[in-house]
Formats: structure tokens, C-alpha cells, sequence
């Protein structure tokens, strides 16, 4: 186990932790307190600890991405379904909000092929909500047009540099890193031009 934790990265305490949770496959017993394990256990842990490390991915979500991956009929889109709900946010209690079915609607209509069970429309409808607190009840899922079209692109541009063709687990594992990285650069880039353009709209004339 410790030649395990070496080519992993991940600590010989959480090794314990995820054979118990049944996130990871015992080894191959060869004595009393020891196992041997091989790369199907390094490739294991290496998602394990993308899922962990960089999406922030709770323990029983992460089970149902290993289930993902190991299911092989499960077709690979239907696989990075599950990366991306993975990465949450956790739903709210209860019975959804009408406005979620109207974000999910609108985005139908505009031919965007999406999940119900998507937990990122939770998101946009609670946006939504808040800007009808704000504007008035008359605001609709059309207001993010421009914000859908943008993403819309980005996403297809950043689906351009996946390579599926080195397995199920290491595709997962390029799913999640360049969302959460990425998406990370995205609020941050927009922010800052939000920044750029304040300053030349509405900065004193005698400004820096």
C-alpha cells in the first residue's frame, strides 16, 4: 500500500478510506496485512483524486462516477453526464421550482440537449429568481441569451481538446479538470474586463 500511495499521490490513510467506502477494489492478498495492487489501483486513486482535489466532489458522488466508469455499456456521454452532475451544486429540497422548468425549456427550445436531472439548472433558476426579486416578475430565461451564447461556444471549443481515446477514467478526469480550471479562468477573466470597461466608462477625467 505504501508503493501504492507513492504512485498515486494520494496518502496511505485515504487509500484505507476509499477501500472501505468501496470506491477502490481490494488487491490480490499475499499475506496476512498485505495486498498487491496494480494500475487499474493507480488509475483508481489518480480519479479519485481529481474528483476529490479539484472538483471538491463529496464521497457519494464520486461512487456514482466510479459506477459510471465501470458500467461499460453506459455510453461515454451519458458517462460525462454524470462527471459534469457530479460536480454539483447539491439539489434543494423539495419539489423543484417552476422556474427551473422554464430555464430548462427555453434552453430546449434554443437546441441545447440537456438532462432534467442537470443540478447547474438549480443554479440558473435561483439567478433567475433573483433578478425577478429585482426587475419584476416579467423577466424571463431570455435574459441570459447572451450569456448562453457565449457559453454555448466556450463549451464546444473546450470539448475540441478532450481525447477520449485514453479510457473511460482518464476522459472523466480531462472532463473535470478543464471544467473546474476553466470555469474558474472564466469568472475571473470577466470580472476583470468588467473592471476594464468601468474604468473607461465611467472613471474621472483625471484618472489614471
Amino acid at each position: 500500500m505504501k508503493e501504492l500511495s507513492e504512485r498515486s499521490g494520494v496518502p496511505v490513510p485515504s487509500i484505507k478510506y476509499y477501500l472501505r467506502e468501496g470506491l477502490l477494489d481490494p488487491g490480490e492478498a499475499t499475506g496476512a496485512t498485505q495486498a498487491r495492487y496494480d494500475g487499474r489501483h493507480v488509475e483508481r486513486l489518480r480519479l479519485i483524486r481529481v474528483l476529490r482535489e479539484i472538483g471538491d466532489v463529496p464521497v457519494a458522488r464520486i461512487a456514482a462516477v466510479v459506477r459510471a466508469v465501470e458500467d461499460e455499456s453506459l455510453p461515454l456521454q451519458d458517462l460525462l453526464a454524470t462527471a459534469h452532475h457530479a460536480l454539483g451544486p447539491e439539489p434543494p429540497e423539495g419539489q423543484p421550482s417552476t422556474t427551473r422548468g422554464e430555464v430548462l425549456g427555453h434552453l430546449r427550445a434554443a437546441g441545447w440537449d440537456i438532462s432534467t436531472k442537470a443540478p447547474a439548472l438549480d443554479v440558473l433558476a435561483a439567478a433567475l429568481d433573483a433578478l425577478r426579486t429585482m426587475w419584476g416578475p416579467d423577466v424571463g430565461p431570455e435574459v441570459f441569451d447572451r450569456y448562453a451564447a457565449a457559453a454555448f461556444d466556450i463549451a464546444s471549443t473546450e470539448l475540441d481538446s478532450v481525447d477520449a481515446t485514453g479510457g473511460r477514467s482518464a476522459t472523466v478526469q480531462q472532463i473535470i479538470v478543464g471544467t473546474v480550471v476553466f470555469e474558474q479562468a472564466l469568472v475571473a477573466l470577466r470580472r476583470l474586463a468588467q473592471e476594464h470597461h468601468s474604468h473607461r466608462r465611467f472613471a474621472s477625467g483625471d484618472a489614471g
